[in-house]
């Protein structure tokens, strides 16, 4: 199945009723129809996509059951050691050290889960987001500034083999 049409240089697509020698179009083009497709390889790829798509949506939720059930302070002091990563791997990047530019990605993310849980608790009690942000910056003052679990992690690996030479 064939067929004629013509394009304008604006894009558009007509089709012809006039003489074309006295025509404004550019050019002349000619389709095939074609009544069906195989699937292409972008397809396939796509449906192979949506199954790890429904294995990290699993793992999300999974997670967010598992942000869920702990409780506001134990999200805060989640935060403040997650934060503490985070700036451990900016030194670590900034060092050129090897490091997973994945956990960044990771990291941020999880910290976002948190804070959106604490979100979702203020709102069940009722307190605004002005009165949210202040407790928040007030929070943010208490904030006692200590290593994260991984610098305590490598400290306390350290001391163990200093104590390992010198016995």
């Amino acid at each position: 199945m064939m067929s004629l049409s013509i394009a304008s240089p604006s894009g558009a697509t007509f089709t012809p009723k006039i003489n074309l020698s006295k025509s404004s179009f550019h050019s002349i083009r000619i389709a095939q129809a074609s009544p069906a497709r195989a699937p292409s390889a972008s397809t396939i790829r796509t449906t192979h996509s949506c199954s790890s798509l429904v294995v990290k949506m699993a793992k999300r939720e999974e997670e967010l059951k598992e942000i869920r059930t702990k409780t506001t302070e134990e999200l805060l002091e989640e935060i403040v050691d997650l934060k503490g990563e985070l700036f451990m791997l900016r030194l670590q990047r900034s060092a050129r050290n090897e490091f997973k530019s994945s956990e960044f990605l990771r990291m941020r993310k999880r910290i976002a889960r948190m804070v959106t849980v604490k979100r979702e608790r203020e709102l069940e009690e009722g307190i605004n987001k002005r009165i949210s942000r202040k407790l928040d910056r007030k929070w943010k003052k208490s904030i006692v500034p200590r290593p994260p679990p991984s610098l305590k992690k490598l400290q306390e690996e350290e001391a163990a083999a200093e104590a390992k030479e010198s016995a």
